[in-house]
Protein backbone atom coordinates (compact mmCIF):
# COMPACT_ATOMS: atom_id res chain seq x y z
CA UNK A 1 0.00 0.00 0.00
CA UNK A 2 1.43 3.19 -0.67
CA UNK A 3 2.27 5.95 1.48
CA UNK A 4 -0.04 8.82 0.39
CA UNK A 5 -3.23 5.41 1.30
CA UNK A 6 -1.86 5.15 4.87
CA UNK A 7 -2.15 9.44 5.70
CA UNK A 8 -6.02 9.22 4.65
CA UNK A 9 -6.57 6.23 6.62
CA UNK A 10 -4.22 7.81 9.71
CA UNK A 11 -6.38 11.31 9.62
CA UNK A 12 -9.86 10.02 10.07
CA UNK A 13 -10.28 8.67 13.24
CA UNK A 14 -12.94 5.74 13.97
CA UNK A 15 -16.13 7.08 14.34
CA UNK A 16 -15.60 10.46 12.47
CA UNK A 17 -19.30 12.16 11.69
CA UNK A 18 -20.33 11.94 8.09
CA UNK A 19 -19.03 15.08 5.68
CA UNK A 20 -20.66 15.83 2.12
CA UNK A 21 -18.04 15.19 -1.12
CA UNK A 22 -18.43 16.19 -4.44
CA UNK A 23 -18.41 13.72 -7.01
CA UNK A 24 -17.61 13.52 -10.34
CA UNK A 25 -19.39 11.38 -12.82
CA UNK A 26 -20.23 11.09 -16.43
CA UNK A 27 -22.59 13.78 -17.60
CA UNK A 28 -26.13 11.68 -17.98
CA UNK A 29 -24.94 9.26 -15.48
CA UNK A 30 -25.47 10.90 -12.52
CA UNK A 31 -28.19 8.44 -11.54
CA UNK A 32 -26.72 5.45 -12.69
CA UNK A 33 -23.50 6.56 -10.47
CA UNK A 34 -26.32 6.95 -7.66
CA UNK A 35 -27.50 3.43 -8.17
CA UNK A 36 -24.09 2.19 -8.69
CA UNK A 37 -22.73 3.40 -5.40
CA UNK A 38 -25.68 2.23 -3.53
CA UNK A 39 -25.25 -1.52 -4.78
CA UNK A 40 -21.05 -1.38 -4.22
CA UNK A 41 -21.90 -0.06 -0.53
CA UNK A 42 -24.18 -2.88 -0.30
CA UNK A 43 -22.34 -5.27 -1.31
CA UNK A 44 -19.13 -4.15 0.65
CA UNK A 45 -21.50 -3.96 3.99
CA UNK A 46 -19.91 -0.44 4.25
CA UNK A 47 -23.87 1.34 5.08
CA UNK A 48 -22.51 2.65 8.48
CA UNK A 49 -20.15 4.81 6.50
CA UNK A 50 -21.98 6.05 3.95
CA UNK A 51 -24.79 8.69 4.09
CA UNK A 52 -27.55 10.36 1.71
CA UNK A 53 -26.10 10.16 -2.22
CA UNK A 54 -27.80 13.26 -4.11
CA UNK A 55 -28.07 13.99 -7.69
CA UNK A 56 -29.18 17.78 -7.50
CA UNK A 57 -32.51 18.32 -9.86
CA UNK A 58 -34.94 20.69 -9.98
CA UNK A 59 -38.02 20.12 -11.89
CA UNK A 60 -38.66 22.73 -14.70
CA UNK A 61 -41.94 23.15 -16.67
CA UNK A 62 -41.70 22.35 -20.60
CA UNK A 63 -43.86 22.22 -23.92
CA UNK A 64 -44.11 18.90 -25.39
CA UNK A 65 -46.52 18.65 -28.20
CA UNK A 66 -47.94 21.78 -26.96
CA UNK A 67 -48.52 20.35 -23.28
CA UNK A 68 -46.72 21.50 -20.54
CA UNK A 69 -44.92 18.77 -18.77
CA UNK A 70 -43.21 18.86 -15.64
CA UNK A 71 -39.56 17.07 -16.05
CA UNK A 72 -36.10 17.02 -14.45
CA UNK A 73 -33.12 18.64 -15.07
CA UNK A 74 -29.75 18.99 -13.20
CA UNK A 75 -28.43 21.89 -12.10
CA UNK A 76 -24.87 20.25 -11.98
CA UNK A 77 -25.11 18.53 -14.70
CA UNK A 78 -21.84 15.44 -13.87
CA UNK A 79 -21.75 15.93 -10.12
CA UNK A 80 -23.43 13.76 -7.62
CA UNK A 81 -22.72 14.87 -3.62
CA UNK A 82 -22.14 11.99 -1.28
CA UNK A 83 -22.07 11.78 2.50
CA UNK A 84 -19.34 9.84 3.46
CA UNK A 85 -17.03 9.07 6.31
CA UNK A 86 -13.77 9.01 4.19
CA UNK A 87 -11.09 6.78 5.00
CA UNK A 88 -9.29 4.29 2.73
CA UNK A 89 -11.44 1.79 1.84
CA UNK A 90 -14.42 4.44 1.43
CA UNK A 91 -11.90 6.84 -0.86
CA UNK A 92 -11.79 3.25 -2.82
CA UNK A 93 -15.18 2.29 -3.32
CA UNK A 94 -16.32 5.61 -4.72
CA UNK A 95 -13.28 5.87 -7.07
CA UNK A 96 -14.05 2.94 -8.44
CA UNK A 97 -17.35 3.09 -8.87
CA UNK A 98 -18.19 2.43 -12.75
CA UNK A 99 -19.24 6.07 -14.46
CA UNK A 100 -17.28 8.03 -11.64
CA UNK A 101 -14.21 9.93 -12.84
CA UNK A 102 -13.49 11.31 -9.34
CA UNK A 103 -13.54 13.34 -6.38
CA UNK A 104 -13.46 17.62 -6.56
CA UNK A 105 -11.68 19.62 -4.23
CA UNK A 106 -8.42 18.59 -2.28
CA UNK A 107 -5.85 16.40 -3.06
CA UNK A 108 -5.58 13.99 -5.57
CA UNK A 109 -6.13 11.09 -2.70
CA UNK A 110 -7.09 13.64 -0.21
CA UNK A 111 -10.73 14.89 -1.47
CA UNK A 112 -12.17 18.37 0.78
CA UNK A 113 -15.79 18.07 1.91
CA UNK A 114 -17.70 20.83 1.20
CA UNK A 115 -19.68 22.60 3.95
CA UNK A 116 -23.43 21.65 5.18
CA UNK A 117 -24.36 25.12 4.60
CA UNK A 118 -23.52 24.52 0.87
CA UNK A 119 -25.39 21.42 0.99
CA UNK A 120 -28.53 22.86 2.37
CA UNK A 121 -28.41 25.43 -0.66
CA UNK A 122 -28.45 22.69 -3.24
CA UNK A 123 -31.38 20.61 -1.11
CA UNK A 124 -33.23 23.85 -0.70
CA UNK A 125 -32.52 25.08 -4.33
CA UNK A 126 -34.08 21.36 -5.31
CA UNK A 127 -36.92 21.74 -3.22
CA UNK A 128 -38.15 25.55 -4.67
CA UNK A 129 -38.05 23.29 -8.04
CA UNK A 130 -40.39 20.83 -6.70
CA UNK A 131 -43.01 23.47 -4.97
CA UNK A 132 -42.96 25.88 -8.06
CA UNK A 133 -41.47 24.31 -11.22
CA UNK A 134 -39.22 26.32 -13.37
CA UNK A 135 -39.95 27.11 -17.12
CA UNK A 136 -36.92 25.16 -18.68
CA UNK A 137 -36.55 28.26 -20.87
CA UNK A 138 -35.17 31.87 -19.62
CA UNK A 139 -36.73 34.98 -20.90
CA UNK A 140 -35.07 38.12 -20.79
CA UNK A 141 -36.48 42.06 -20.80
CA UNK A 142 -35.23 42.76 -24.54
CA UNK A 143 -35.19 39.97 -26.40
CA UNK A 144 -36.75 39.56 -29.61
CA UNK A 145 -39.22 36.56 -29.85
CA UNK A 146 -41.39 35.19 -32.44
CA UNK A 147 -45.06 34.05 -31.54
CA UNK A 148 -45.64 30.31 -33.16
CA UNK A 149 -49.44 30.81 -32.63
CA UNK A 150 -52.62 32.80 -31.72
CA UNK A 151 -53.75 35.70 -33.57
CA UNK A 152 -50.08 37.18 -33.93
CA UNK A 153 -48.65 34.22 -35.02
CA UNK A 154 -45.12 34.57 -37.29
CA UNK A 155 -44.55 38.04 -35.33
CA UNK A 156 -41.93 39.20 -34.13
CA UNK A 157 -42.14 41.26 -30.78
CA UNK A 158 -39.16 42.23 -27.95
CA UNK A 159 -40.47 41.31 -24.21
CA UNK A 160 -40.69 44.30 -22.31
CA UNK A 161 -42.17 42.14 -19.09
CA UNK A 162 -41.63 38.77 -17.73
CA UNK A 163 -44.18 37.42 -15.17
CA UNK A 164 -42.72 33.64 -13.97
CA UNK A 165 -45.28 32.91 -11.49
CA UNK A 166 -48.13 33.37 -14.17
CA UNK A 167 -46.04 32.23 -17.51
CA UNK A 168 -46.65 34.77 -19.38
CA UNK A 169 -44.78 37.70 -21.21
CA UNK A 170 -45.72 41.23 -22.31
CA UNK A 171 -44.50 41.74 -25.96
CA UNK A 172 -44.47 44.74 -27.84
CA UNK A 173 -45.38 43.57 -31.56
CA UNK A 174 -45.33 45.88 -34.26
CA UNK A 175 -48.38 45.59 -36.20
CA UNK A 176 -49.05 48.36 -39.57
CA UNK A 177 -46.17 50.23 -38.04
CA UNK A 178 -47.31 50.36 -34.53
CA UNK A 179 -46.22 48.85 -31.36
CA UNK A 180 -48.95 46.82 -29.66
CA UNK A 181 -47.66 45.57 -26.30
CA UNK A 182 -49.61 42.21 -26.15
CA UNK A 183 -49.81 39.49 -23.10
CA UNK A 184 -48.72 36.16 -24.47
CA UNK A 185 -48.25 32.52 -22.36
CA UNK A 186 -44.34 31.35 -22.55
CA UNK A 187 -46.19 28.26 -24.73
CA UNK A 188 -47.18 31.25 -27.37
CA UNK A 189 -44.07 32.47 -28.30
CA UNK A 190 -39.99 31.03 -29.20
CA UNK A 191 -36.57 32.37 -29.27
CA UNK A 192 -35.39 33.76 -32.49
Amino acid sequence: MSEAHNTVAAEVPAGLPKRWYVVHAYSGMEKAVERNLRERIDRAGMQDKFGRILVPTEEVVELKNGKKAVTERRFFPGYVLVEMVMDDDTWHLVKHTSKVTGFVGGAKNRPAPISEAEVMKIVNQMQEGVDRPRPKVEWTVGEVVRVKEGPFTDFNGSIEEVNYDKSKLRVSVTIFGRATPVELDFAQVEKV
